[in-house]
This record gives structure tokens, C-alpha cells and sequence, in this order.
């Protein structure tokens, strides 16, 4: 007689998990320990022209060009965007790989971060620009190059476009739309070079309905 399983939970999405569990535990740790602000070590440098801007010389300015993603503000603002990653995450995670995400959210933490201090003021930090990225790569669902899906175009006009919109008021809301607009392109150039090409699709499919012949 087969033993009944045990009901039990499963880490089904390494990379998301660990990156919003590393969220939450650095908002904990500057709102129980620091209690005045949060450490640079989250906040991307701005330009030359604002407060604290990029040192070049300083080697924790290139890691905080990766690390900005994981402070948030407040709680509000952390649960904004964990609600989007832990919703998306698993599903892109399932979809490409939990290496290739990772190489995603740091390749989109990156570019926002340089771009943050090439040409804002301000400094940056929180996970937008990874969720934005997210947005349009879940909606790019076509497996061929050669055709852009309609929703993916839609989901762009819609948050993309709002973004744009918004760009005059991104002082007054302290919501970097600059930000934002940086993860979406990148998720919609990771959509792009993700997808194989048609002739690679054809090829891995007549090879996996080869070894199907073969085991069967």
C-alpha cells in the first residue's frame, strides 16, 4: 500500500524568495536598528550634480549600482512591489530558469543604477524597476522572433505609457518613473533575446520527438 503523502511547503521559487525574504530583512533591519534613514549601502548614488553623488573611487558606489534594489522607503512601498514579484516571479522563474532570472534582476538593477547616476540627481532604491522588467517580460508569451504578441504591445502602451505621463511629477510622488521605464525596456530586450529562434525551436523539437521514438 502506498504511503500518503505529507502535506508540506515548497521554496518553489528560489531566486524570488530569497530576493523578497532579502527585502524585507533589510527594511527590518534599518527600521529596528538604524531607525534614522537607510544605509547608502541601498540607495544607488545620483548624478555629480545632486547630494551624494557617484564617487568612482569608492568601490561600495559600484555595489550599490546592484544592491539599491533591496531598500525600500517603508513598508507600503515594499509591499507594492513584493505583491507584483511574488506573483510574477515564480511563473518567469519556471519559465526561464531561476539562473537566468537572476542574471535578469541584475542585469536591470545595473543598468538603472548607472543610468540613475550618469543623469538624476537623486539617489535610487527599490525593486520598480526589477517589477517593471517583470511586467513586460511575463506579457512577451510568443515562442518565435520573427512575432511580437498584441498583449505585450498593450501591456507596454499601458504601463509604459503611463510612466511617460508621469514623468513631471516624479519629484512631487518621490516615485522614480525613470526607473521604471529603464526595467521595462529591459524586460522587453530580455523577452526578445530569450525566446529561441523559430529555426532553434524546430530543431530542439525534432530532436526531443526523435529521443521520444528512441525510448518508446
Amino acid at each position: 500500500m502506498a504511503k500518503k503523502k505529507r502535506l508540506g511547503i515548497e521554496y518553489n521559487a528560489p531566486v524570488t524568495l530569497t530576493f523578497s525574504l532579502l527585502c524585507v530583512a533589510v527594511l527590518l533591519f534599518h527600521q529596528m536598528v538604524i531607525q534614522n534613514g537607510m544605509l547608502l549601502l541601498f540607495i544607488a548614488p545620483g548624478s555629480q550634480s545632486g547630494p551624494f553623488p557617484f564617487d568612482y573611487k569608492d568601490p561600495l558606489h559600484y555595489v550599490r549600482l546592484f544592491t539599491h534594489v533591496l531598500g525600500h522607503r517603508d513598508w507600503s512601498h515594499l509591499m507594492g512591489n513584493l505583491s507584483l514579484l511574488l506573483l510574477l516571479g515564480p511563473i518567469l522563474e519556471d519559465r526561464f530558469g531561476s539562473k537566468m532570472l537572476l542574471v535578469m534582476i541584475m542585469a536591470t538593477a545595473f543598468v538603472t543604477g548607472v543610468i540613475n547616476a550618469c543623469f538624476i540627481p537623486q539617489g535610487l532604491m527599490g525593486a520598480s524597476g526589477v517589477v517593471f522588467m517583470m511586467i513586460l517580460l511575463s506579457s512577451y508569451s510568443t515562442i518565435d522572433r520573427s512575432r511580437i504578441p498584441l498583449t505585450f504591445i498593450l501591456v507596454a502602451l499601458v504601463y509604459l505609457g503611463s510612466e511617460f505621463l508621469s514623468l513631471g511629477t516624479s519629484e512631487q510622488t518621490g516615485i522614480s518613473n525613470i526607473a521604471h521605464l529603464i526595467g521595462g525596456g529591459c524586460g522587453s530586450i530580455f523577452g526578445y533575446l530569450a525566446v529561441p529562434s523559430q529555426k532553434k525551436q524546430t530543431a530542439k523539437k525534432a530532436k526531443n520527438d526523435g529521443c521520444e521514438i528512441i525510448h518508446n
